[in-house]
């Protein structure tokens, strides 16, 4: 355990799993947004083809893992897990998405950070021996989180200038203990911080603290600086929570402005969509690393990202109780060639 721990909370995954296969699909949104070319699939149907909007998240999750199987040119019967996740009560999307897989499968709930999770804990299984394909994934759909987070659409409520827009988008990642790369070297995994936020409409500002602390540890526990990596990309921070974290990290001795971004800002153009202070939700992050920035590994545009995804913990509940929106950050360090 000593040879692979680093730091405080940071591991290093000596057997390099590799990123083999990633598959993106979205909506009506992120068909109209800057990354539309980007997607394997866009829908221009709401449902996806079901009866309801959590259906829809299902049908939209079940495809985007189908496509990425097809991508690594493998049958599900050679995953050994799947690690899946959304922001539905009990996780009930991936659930219904692959319930009939037959592959084992570990619900998580990270909020936002779900696709950072599953990707920290696919990679960890494989460099602990444990399994030699796993497969990392997370959805989110705009109206069944309205529903269940919100109010139901048709009552028309109005959206506040620091409120975000959940993706319906979904991201899967097949991962191996053989492969050409890109790899997964570095994983920091976050402790959760309470910011003293608790509007539910401003998880920018809520999450920033906790991305803040979790890149901070990230370049402690590794003796790396921001410029070691060609991208450090965040989600879903949006554009308030980006310019949060800018001056906050600054204070910390931190410049991130050059080569920091945030998916919920990539995501959408909000000078030409009514998105307010950026994109939100599980599928964010996910669709944006696995369509827009994997790719980049390939054509040599990006060598070292990392890829920090944010959540905000909440629940319906503990909002109408005034509590605080808790936040959290995993950190994956992702490079093309060996680092150790």
């Amino acid at each position: 355990m000593s040879g692979k721990r680093v730091g405080l909370n940071t591991v290093k995954l000596m057997s390099l799993p590799s990123i083999i296969a990633s598959s993106s699909v979205g909506g009506k949104m992120e068909a109209a947004g800057p990354l539309s070319e980007s997607f394997d699939y866009l829908s221009g149907d709401s449902y996806f083809g079901a009866k309801c909007w959590e259906g829809a998240e299902s049908a939209m999750l079940k495809k985007c893992f189908e496509q990425a199987l097809a991508k690594a040119n493998m049958e599900k019967d050679a995953l050994h897990y799947m690690l899946s996740g959304d922001l539905l009560n009990q996780c009930v999307a991936s659930a219904f998405a692959l319930k009939d897989s037959g592959v084992p499968f570990f619900g998580l709930f990270g909020a936002c950070s779900t696709m950072a999770e599953s990707l920290s804990l696919a990679a960890m299984l494989i460099d602990g021996g444990f399994a030699d394909f796993t497969c990392a994934l997370t959805s989110s759909h705009f109206c069944s989180a309205e529903r269940q987070f919100r109010l139901p659409l048709s009552y028309g409520s109005q959206r506040t200038p620091s409120a975000q827009w959940t993706a319906t988008a979904a991201g899967a990642l097949i991962l191996s203990s053989a492969g050409d790369g890109p790899y997964v070297s570095h994983i920091t995994t976050g402790s959760i911080v309470d910011g003293g936020i608790n509007d539910e409409a401003n998880m920018g500002c809520a999450m920033a603290p906790a991305a803040l602390e979790t890149l901070c540890t990230h370049f402690d526990d590794t003796n790396r600086s921001p410029d070691y990596y060609d991208l450090i990309v965040t989600g879903d921070l949006g554009h308030i929570g980006h310019e949060i974290l800018i001056d906050l990290a600054a204070k910390e001795g931190f410049d991130l402005e050059k080569n920091c971004q945030d998916c919920g800002m990539l995501l959408y153009d909000r000078n030409k969509q009514d998105v307010h202070a950026g994109g939100s939700g599980c599928g964010c992050s996910a669709s944006v690393l696995a369509g827009h920035l994997l790719p980049k590994f390939k054509s040599g545009e990006i060598k070292k990202l990392l890829f920090a995804a944010t959540g905000a913990l909440m629940s319906p509940t503990t909002s109408l109780q005034g509590e605080n929106v808790l936040g959290i950050c995993h950190a994956v360090s992702i490079e093309a060639e060996s680092p150790f």
